[in-house]
């Protein structure tokens, strides 16, 4: 059972019970920010700007304190993704190592464009600032699991394990 929280974003009860439970843990809710963002969009799936204003009522700041948060962190999404999400990043060392070619690669084997879900809902591939692996450029993440020293080949190789993975393990 879900409760209407604002317009159309619903969180599920054993999600608002976390976030009750979260916010007296910090001498000062507005500490509880972070913890609630992931509740929020490990239920959701990504942070919407209507939740991040609920978020933002909820622990008494204005919404641009939440969205400073969501928009600075690469963790938090404001918007839905694919099964599988992928991050090149792009920063100086992966970018003069070649994470523009890589990422144009990822686009290419899934038919996408960035920041969108495939058409086959499978990923999606998004830039990254900085996934802290500067010495081993470029790099991406697919979904937890860092990438490094990357060629278009081990791009072929990530993307066809993608694929071979069953549809129903790859739609939600």
């Amino acid at each position: 059972m879900s409760t209407q929280v604002k317009m159309s974003i619903q969180l599920k009860d054993e999600t608002l019970r976390e976030i009750e439970a979260v916010i007296p843990r910090y001498p000062q809710s507005r500490s509880a920010l972070m913890p609630i963002l992931h509740a929020v969009q490990a239920d959701l799936g990504h942070i919407p700007l209507e939740a991040q204003e609920w978020v933002a009522d909820k622990l008494g700041l204005t919404p641009i304190q939440v969205r400073e948060v969501v928009t600075f962190y690469p963790y938090y999404r404001e918007h839905p993704i694919g099964k599988r999400y992928i991050r090149v990043c792009r920063t100086l060392s992966c970018a003069l190592n070649g994470a523009y070619k890589i990422c144009d690669h990822f686009k290419r084997e899934f038919d996408t464009d960035l920041n969108v879900i495939s058409p086959d809902g499978r990923v999606t591939v998004e830039f990254a600032e900085c996934l802290a692996s500067c010495g081993t450029a470029p790099v991406a993440m697919v979904d937890d699991d860092l990438y490094e020293n990357l060629t278009e080949e081990k791009v072929v190789e990530i993307c066809n394990r993608i694929k071979q993975e069953t549809p129903s393990s790859t739609q939600e």
